[in-house]
């Protein structure tokens, strides 16, 4: 069974578990005819809205010298814990979770992708475009520590295959209202997003002038992740986060490859309704 084939069939299997045990929880907790009209304001306390506008800054493709400006919504959206749609994870499900623990799935985007346009050297490679990705996660907390493995899979047919991530952060509340997380994190890819983002084909070197480059699954970078939110206000928080990278392997030895030193920062302020 292919990984994307077993994401989905596990997607499936916890998504029916947990409406089962939604709707056993509703009928069991479920007011009767007399039951206080005060309820539905408890309910509503489930929701947790954050929006507001973000911006954020990535190398041009991977491995490029240059950078792209994204204006983008920033969005942190949940109700109960469970249901959430937050920063590029555009709708998730936390299928299990705990004081300390989730365990999930969510439509992701990440916007990898390359363009001939985007540099000559590029001509004769064709083009890369992003999609969404079906994302597993799981993340635990222990005191200030937190641990956390993603795995996301191409489900739009972009050849970008499969990333693996593993991170650790320390998050270090300074004041109550500066929040600082710090961390290293690394970062496996399989064979196939290696060979479309960071392979040359007898093709594609025929036509670009580069040379042929054989690629294999295996590490893509090792990074530092950095994240300070602030609030403002009861209703105003800030956020800024930078991860600091470093290709490696295929990634980093790739002919396609101007820079191994890869950075990403997001800034966004959010306004709270709730």
């Amino acid at each position: 069974m292919k990984f994307a084939d077993f994401c989905r069939c596990t997607v499936v299997s916890f998504t029916c578990v947990w409406l089962t045990n939604a709707v056993a929880d509703e009928s069991s907790t479920a007011p009767d005819a007399s039951a206080s009209p005060d309820a539905s304001p408890a309910a509503a306390g489930l929701w947790k809205v954050s929006i507001g506008p973000a911006l954020m800054v990535s190398p041009k493709y991977p491995g490029s010298r240059a950078f792209q400006v994204l204006p983008l919504p920033s969005l942190d959206i949940s109700y109960d814990d469970r249901i959430f749609s937050q920063g590029l994870d555009v709708l998730g499900i936390n299928l299990l979770k705990g004081p300390a623990y989730h365990f999930g799935t969510a439509i992701s985007f990440d916007f990898q992708s390359r363009n001939e346009s985007d540099d000559p050297r590029l001509h004769g490679l064709g083009n890369v475009h992003y999609g969404p990705k079906l994302k597993v996660f799981a993340d635990y907390s222990l005191s200030l520590l937190t641990g956390s493995v993603a795995a996301y899979q191409d489900i739009a047919g972009t050849g970008q295959g499969l990333l693996v991530s593993g991170d650790l952060v320390a998050n270090m509340p300074l004041t109550s209202k500066l929040l600082v997380s710090v961390g290293p994190g690394v970062t496996w890819a399989n064979a196939v997003y290696n060979r479309t983002l960071f392979g040359v084909s007898a093709s594609q070197s025929a036509a670009s002038g580069l040379p042929v480059y054989d690629t294999s699954s295996g590490i893509r970078d090792v990074h530092l992740n950095t994240y300070v939110s602030y609030d403002f206000s009861k209703k105003w928080v800030g956020s800024v986060s930078l991860t600091a990278g470093r290709l490696e392997h295929n990634a980093g030895h790739s002919p396609i490859t101007e820079q191994r030193t890869e950075l990403n920062f997001l800034a966004a302020v959010n306004y709270r309704f709730k």
